[in-house]
C-alpha cells in the first residue's frame, strides 16, 4: 500500500449574499450541479442528503468519460459549518476532508474553505520530494477550487453562471 501524508489547503472568499445562500449552494443538488466539479450541461448526477452520515455524489460527463465525486457529510450546521469527505473512486481510494465555514458579515458573508489533501508518496521519496509533492498537489487543487469558486460566486450573487467557452 502506498504511503501518504496530508497537506492543508486554506482559501477564503467573500460573497455579497447572506450565509444561508452560500450554504445552500454547497448542499442543494439543484445548485451543486451548476458549479461543484461539474457544469449544468455536462452533469449526469447531482445528489445530496445534507445530514450527518448523509452522502453526496456528482457525476460529470466530459470527453466521453464519466468523472464521479462522492462523499459523506460529517458535520451539518446550517448556515455556518459543513464538514464532508471527498473522493474520486476512479482515481483513488483516498478520501480528503473538506470543511466549509461561513461567517455572516455586516454586508454579505465570508467563506473559509479548508481541504486536508492526501498526497501519495512514491517508493524511496526524500523529504524534498514529499515537500514538492505537497506544493504541487496544493497548487493544482487550489487552482481547481479557484475556478469553481468563481462559478459559486456568480451563482449565489446572480442566480446563474455564464460558463466560458473553451
Amino acid at each position: 500500500m502506498a504511503k501518504t501524508s496530508i497537506t492543508t489547503l486554506n482559501m477564503k472568499r467573500k460573497f455579497d449574499v447572506p450565509a444561508e445562500k452560500v450554504f445552500d449552494a454547497w448542499t442543494k443538488a439543484d445548485m451543486i450541479k451548476k458549479w461543484m466539479f461539474t457544469m449544468e450541461h455536462t452533469n449526469k448526477v447531482a445528489e445530496s442528503d445534507p445530514r450527518v452520515a448523509g452522502t453526496w455524489e456528482i457525476v460529470d460527463h466530459r470527453d466521453g468519460k464519466d468523472y464521479r465525486a462522492i462523499g459523506e457529510y460529517k458535520v451539518v450546521e446550517p448556515p455556518t459549518k459543513l464538514v464532508f469527505t471527498f473522493k474520486m473512486p476512479q482515481f483513488s481510494d483516498l478520501e480528503d476532508d473538506i470543511t466549509v465555514e461561513i461567517e455572516s458579515l455586516e454586508s454579505g458573508c465570508e467563506m473559509i474553505f479548508t481541504q486536508e489533501i492526501n498526497v501519495i508518496h512514491e517508493e524511496g521519496w526524500t523529504t524534498e520530494d514529499i515537500e514538492k509533492a505537497h506544493k504541487d498537489w496544493k497548487k493544482e487543487t487550489e487552482q481547481g477550487w479557484h475556478y469553481m469558486f468563481l462559478g459559486l460566486k456568480e451563482l449565489v450573487e446572480t442566480g446563474k453562471i455564464t460558463y466560458p467557452s473553451f
